[in-house]
Parts: structure tokens; C-alpha cells; sequence
């Protein structure tokens, strides 16, 4: 089968600007994949090229097996988007909304009417259909986002930063229709720059920075690969700091390495014994956390700097 997303030395540039530098990808169709990086890393710009909003500078970009620079109208129509701002109507009540995206892509009044009301309770939001959007909660707009973009039936949908903005609660009910959606047989593609949702969702993810992929695979292989199993993060004072290095030196090898990013220590790959020892040695005066290894681990380790900024 043709993947749902197939890009080769993708490339977006805007005057001298390379937002997207030479990128390789391929999402299969059913796949819920993630493009994780912070602001800036070109995740935005690849979602604009793949959803015909502006065209490639150079490269290959096929998405359902239809190239984007000849066939642009057909690739739009098999898309739902969840843009990263809530774009919604103020003027118009929740089924309006809906209703309004529809007719865009000539639904049948009656199938649309199925759709709405499906979509409005699978994001939990029936019986807030005829309110206004004014009176909706953040989580809630967010949501009612989602299900406009499921109104055409896509073969794709796109999340650019979905869940951005939205209380852990929030975060949590969209992470759980997002799952849902995926059951069905949605391929899904998300950016994102939270490390926690790229992994608790995605099958696979690239690692974004500066325009260029600087891996892919899946979350749980991209952390064994770089990072390991456990993570010692130390905050410390210098002298602590220059105590620490001098017990940890003699005892890394292949398998063990210190990070310093800002005034945090991170020690990957140290072992159980070792790990209680710097604590010990450290006391009760420095905050030593002693937790499993994540995606934010692997970007630290790939760009020397915090996902975040």
C-alpha cells in the first residue's frame, strides 16, 4: 500500500530562510505520527506543505499517494485540520459552526446532520450544541475544533500543537478521543513540543531542529537509543557540582555520560548502586531526582539544549 504521507528532501524556504532543510519522512497509512521540536524546528512549515496552504521549494511530497504540487485540490479534500489557533465563528453556536464547515465541503445536509451529531458526542459536546463559542471553555473549543475537522470523513488528520494552552484534565480527555479516532483507522499526524504527549500517543515521530530531521522511530526505541532506561538529574551549586564530577569521572564508561545543561546535571546510563551513592554523597541539601528517561532526554542529547523555549 502507498503511505499516507511520503516526503523526500522536502525543503521550504522563505527569501534566505530555510525553515525546512532537505527532510525525509514517511507516514503509513493508519499511523499516528508525531513531528516533535520546539518553535522554529519547521514543524509548522512541513504541516503547511503537506496540506497545500504553500507550495514546496524543492523536493517530493506525496500525501494518499497524490503529488501536492499538481493535485492539491484532491489532497485537501481527503484532509481535516486542527489549526494551532480556535478559528472558530464567535457569531455562531457549536452545530452552526459545524454546519458552516460542512457546506465547504459540499456534505448532503441529512449525512452532515450523522456527522455533527457524531462528532459532537464523541468530543463530548452535545449538549453544548447551541450555545455560542463564547461560552465554551478552552478545552471545550479545543474539542469542538477536533470535530469540525472529522466532519468531511479525512483520510488524514492533522494536529498542529492541539493540546497547547489546555489544564491537564483538558489535555487528557483529547488525548483520549485522539486515541479513539486512531482505533478507527484515522492516520493521524501531530506536531508537537510536548514530550509527554508525543509519546504517550504517537506510533512513530521525526525529532525536529532548525529545519532538519535529526531522527525517527518509535518513542520508546529513540530512548533506549540515546539515553537509556534512567536518568540522574542533579541540581547543584558548583562546589557540589565539582564533587559529583570528581566521584562520576572514573566510573563512565560507554554506557554512562554527564550532560550539563544550564545548572542541571544529567547523568544517563549510571546504574542503580552508582545513582544511590551520588545521592548519598549529595545529601539532603540538593535536589537529586532519580526518574526514567524520556523524549526531552533524547533532544537534550541530540541538540544540547531544553525541548521547551
Amino acid at each position: 500500500m502507498p503511505a499516507m504521507i511520503e516526503a523526500h528532501g522536502l525543503v521550504k524556504t522563505f527569501g534566505d530562510f530555510r525553515a525546512v532543510d532537505g527532510i525525509d519522512f514517511r507516514v503509513e497509512a493508519g499511523e499516528f505520527f508525531g513531528m516533535l521540536g520546539p518553535n522554529g524546528a519547521g514543524k509548522t512549515s512541513t504541516i503547511r506543505m503537506i496540506s497545500c496552504v504553500v507550495p514546496i521549494t524543492a523536493g517530493a511530497l506525496q500525501v494518499d499517494g497524490l503529488d501536492v504540487r499538481y493535485e492539491d485540490r484532491a489532497i485537501k479534500a481527503r484532509l481535516g485540520v486542527v489549526p494551532q489557533d480556535d478559528n472558530l465563528d464567535q457569531d455562531l453556536s457549536v452545530r452552526k459552526n459545524l454546519e458552516v464547515y460542512a457546506r465547504y465541503y459540499d456534505v448532503p445536509k441529512r449525512l452532515a446532520r450523522e456527522r455533527i451529531d457524531e462528532g459532537l458526542e464523541l468530543m463530548q459536546l452535545q449538549d453544548r450544541a447551541d450555545e455560542r463559542i463564547s461560552a465554551l471553555s478552552g478545552g471545550m473549543k479545543r474539542r469542538l475544533v477536533v470535530a469540525r475537522a472529522l466532519v468531511n470523513e479525512p483520510r488524514l488528520l492533522i494536529l498542529d500543537e492541539p493540546t497547547t494552552g489546555l489544564d491537564p484534565q483538558a489535555r487528557h480527555l483529547v488525548w483520549r478521543k485522539l486515541r479513539l479516532l486512531r482505533e478507527r483507522g484515522v492516520t493521524i499526524l501531530l506536531t508537537t513540543h510536548y514530550m509527554d504527549e508525543a509519546e504517550h500517543l504517537c506510533d512513530r515521530l521525526i525529532v525536529m531542529d532548525h529545519g532538519r530531521a535529526l531522527d525517527d522511530g518509535r518513542p520508546r526505541t529513540l530512548i533506549e537509543r540515546y539515553v537509556g532506561r534512567d536518568v540522574l538529574e542533579l541540581h547543584l551549586n558548583d562546589e557540589e557540582r565539582a564533587r559529583v564530577r570528581a566521584y562520576l569521572d572514573p566510573r563512565l564508561g560507554e554506557s554512562a555520560r554527564v550532560e550539563q545543561i544550564e545548572d542541571v546535571t544529567y547523568v544517563y546510563g549510571l546504574g542503580q548502586e552508582h545513582a544511590r551513592e551520588v545521592e548519598e554523597l549529595v545529601g539532603d541539601h540538593y535536589r537529586v531526582i532519580d526518574r526514567r528517561a524520556n523524549l526531552e532526554d533524547v533532544f537534550l542529547t541530540l541538540t544540547g539544549r531544553a525541548l521547551v523555549e
